[in-house]
């Protein structure tokens, strides 16, 4: 059976530090490739590029992964900066925000994942929660806390019990967007999780799924990557999700 070619976007950082180098770098926390490889697919890598070039990347992908990252620039959605919101990262939001377009109008399944599900909702025209507490907010490390899926969504299909999920994040959904509902809750009444009702496999989760070993969630967007059109042509020919060796 060919793999999927699952597209994750990356951080872009002005200087990262291995062996005698330093350098400006386009990285990825390893947990993710991991987790895309563990539920069955191949990871590629999506550092930040024009936004004029993204609907023809996302052609070439069986499926896109919008990565946990930084603060959403406020102004992308209407809003001052709080004093506790980190510096803007322009090129990540641009570059992000058109993946998610370009995913949504060709129907290609697609995983936003903490700052990712914040985009899907800012994108789609919903706005956030600048500042919010008791989501993991010390440096370096994440906290954990319980979600309970909302009966007749896709994250409920997938997951149809509370679970426990590793989180770190200080911004949440505030003004929910048309065309999204909520699929999960945290026990303090914040947003988890988000979708569009029926239709194509999209979800947006708060927390992080790479930080532990549960994949359902992951191997549920592989599964709708080996489904579409694309990929079920690739198998058929005897290559990977994008020509490449399964």
């Amino acid at each position: 059976m060919s793999r999927p070619l699952i597209g994750v976007s990356t951080y872009l950082e002005p200087v990262a530090r291995w062996g005698h180098w330093r350098l400006p770098t386009a990285l990825l926390p390893a947990g993710y490739p991991r987790l895309v490889q563990a539920s069955g697919g191949l990871a590629a890598m999506l550092p930040p590029d024009d936004p004029s070039v993204a609907a023809s990347v996302v052609e070439r992908l069986d499926a896109v992964v919008i990565a946990g990252g930084p603060d959403v620039d406020p102004a992308r959605y209407g809003a001052p900066r709080d004093r506790r919101t980190g510096p803007p990262a322009q090129e990540r939001d641009a570059w992000e925000l058109a993946l998610i377009e370009a995913a949504l109008e060709s129907g290609t399944p697609l995983l936003g994942i903490c700052r990712g599900m914040q985009l899907l909702n800012i994108a789609l025209g919903g706005t956030l929660v600048q500042h919010i507490g008791g989501h993991g907010e010390r440096d370096g490390a994440f906290d954990e806390h319980a979600v309970r899926p909302v009966p007749g969504t896709l994250y409920a299909e997938i997951v149809d019990t509370v679970t426990q999920v590793p989180t770190h994040h200080h911004q949440a959904v505030d003004r929910l967007a048309r065309g999204l509902v909520v699929s999960a809750y945290a026990e303090d009444g914040t947003v988890e999780a988000v979708e569009p009702p029926g239709g194509d496999w999209v979800l947006g989760v708060q927390w992080h799924p790479e930080m532990a070993s549960d994949t359902r969630v992951m191997t549920a967007l592989v599964t709708a990557a080996a489904r579409t059109p694309r990929a079920m042509a690739a198998g058929s020919s005897g290559r990977g999700g994008a020509g490449l060796p399964s």
